[in-house]
């Protein structure tokens, strides 16, 4: 049998885990210190989910500007297009979350970054349906946000405006494609790859930041695959509940980021005025994320409700757009407007992961399975458009309306079984743990209970794992 030896890095590590542990946690200074990092780390993550999500966008921009014309694309072949960046990226999630485990983090995405940008770059010279198709399945292997679509609005009406040999719809994708790989060069250079790592950090803080990150997330960072943290991740219920809302939440995103200019545009407005009118739908998004942000910080075991409640204003800008007098253009406009509530969801959604499943290959694995829910819906969103039913298309908005309605059964169907796990793991322990709890008091009482803190544990093997509601 094979002699496994520990790592003397990792032991050495932990064992300054441990000597400090009580000293981190009684750390006056945390505010300052989380809010120094956010001065530095927020404005490029910021920036890389911007440009991503133009890159993605940019077959919706390109749309209005003559595309599938100029391709020559004939009956569902828009909606292939719009769909095969998300099966690349389908194809992709799970040997993403392997690297993720495997290699740096940090330099890898960099690397990603600096692959699509050419990628979406050559876009810009596609002849045919052929060639763009499998540059957005491309695209989708290597890309593995809503101020993003402001930009990329007021962007695309000024590149729309260029008047020479080549069309406009190639500079949006040309534009775009240089924009990001010169980021992605900052992004290789600058992007730190753990606490301990990060130059504007001293060595204590880049310890506390390690600590507080293990005590948030339950776990430790691992680079060994565990076989049996990937099975009971596949086995638990929460994680295809978890699946269903993620698909049935991004069936609707598939249709609005390709068709959403198509159905404004069906209005009755002109080009320009399209993306202009598309606007306030991009600032409504980002209303949408800070307010659902707010929210859940603001107020205890609000995650899911808010979640749900999303998915409920989305359904009812759907209603406004598919049943609202075609005459009356600003109150489906309005319709247009509210519909995008449900994209702030997905942050919702990643943090439920983040908070209540431990185990890093357990928590890899969810996430990759969410992931893949999230391309399956966005591969099905551009198919419920049917090029017959322009400019209503009546079918689509049913069909949205049903994945919204399914949506809000599966997250509040989560929140049940987290509540229930909660109350059965107390009568059993004879104790109450409210995970959400902001008394320090309450806090210390978890960790000392033993929350783990330096063991790779799933929320299946910590008795004293709760969930965030």
């Amino acid at each position: 049998m094979e002699d496994h030896k520990p790592d003397p890095d990792m032991e050495e590590e932990k064992d300054v885990l441990k000597a400090h542990a009580a000293e981190l946690f009684d750390y006056q200074n945390e505010k300052a210190l989380m809010r120094k990092i956010d001065w530095h780390i927020l404005p490029v993550m910021f920036t890389a989910y911007m440009l991503q999500f133009l890159d993605k966008t940019a077959l919706g921009y390109t749309a209005i500007f003559g595309i599938q014309k100029s391709l020559h694309l004939v009956g569902d072949e828009y909606s292939w297009a719009s769909s095969a960046f998300y099966f690349g990226f389908l194809v992709a999630s799970y040997p993403v979350s392997l690297c993720f485990v495997k290699f740096p983090i940090a330099k890898f995405l960099s690397v990603s970054f600096i692959i699509w940008a050419i990628i979406l770059a050559c876009h810009g010279a596609t002849s045919n349906f052929a060639g763009l198709i499998s540059l957005r399945v491309l695209l989708g292997i290597f890309e593995r946000n809503s101020v993003s679509s402001i930009f990329g609005g007021l962007l695309t009406y000024g590149i729309g405006h260029i008047s020479n040999s080549v069309e406009p719809w190639r500079w949006i994708f040309i534009i775009f494609g240089i924009v990001t790989f010169a980021y992605g060069t900052v992004f290789y250079f600058y992007l730190p790859g753990s606490p301990h790592s990060v130059r504007f950090l001293s060595k204590e803080e880049g310890e506390f930041i390690h600590q507080r990150a293990q005590r948030e997330s339950h776990t430790t960072v691992s680079h060994k695959w565990s076989k049996g943290q990937c099975i009971e991740a596949l086995i638990d219920p929460k994680t295809w509940l978890i699946f269903v809302y993620s698909m049935a939440s991004s069936i609707p995103n598939g249709g609005l980021t390709s068709f959403g200019s198509i159905v404004i545009s069906g209005f009755g407005y002109s080009t320009f005025n399209t993306l202009l009118l598309g606007l306030p739908t991009s600032v409504f998004t980002l209303i949408w994320v800070v307010l659902a942000t707010i929210i859940v910080t603001k107020f205890r075991k609000s995650r899911c409700l808010t979640a749900a409640v999303l998915s409920l204003i989305s359904l009812a800008g759907s209603l406004m757009v598919s049943q609202i007098d075609p005459t009356k253009k600003v109150a489906r406009l309005a319709g247009m407007w509210l519909f995008p509530a449900y994209s702030a969801g997905v942050p919702i959604i990643l943090s439920i992961i983040a908070s209540n499943v431990a185990g890093y290959t357990k928590r890899t694995t969810v996430t990759a399975v969410m992931f893949i829910g999230n391309c399956a819906g966005n591969i099905t969103g551009p198919f419920l458009f049917f090029s017959n039913e322009m400019p209503t298309y009546g079918s689509a908005w049913i069909g949205i309306m049903i994945s919204l309605a399914i949506a809000f059964v599966a997250i509040l169907g989560l929140r049940q079984l987290f509540q229930f796990q909660n109350q059965q793991r107390d009568r059993k322990q004879n104790v109450k743990i409210d995970p959400e709890s902001r008394e320090e008091s309450e806090i210390e009482e978890v960790v000392a209970l033993g929350i783990a803190l330096d063991q790779d544990e799933t929320d299946w093997e910590n008795p004293n794992f709760r969930y965030y509601l």
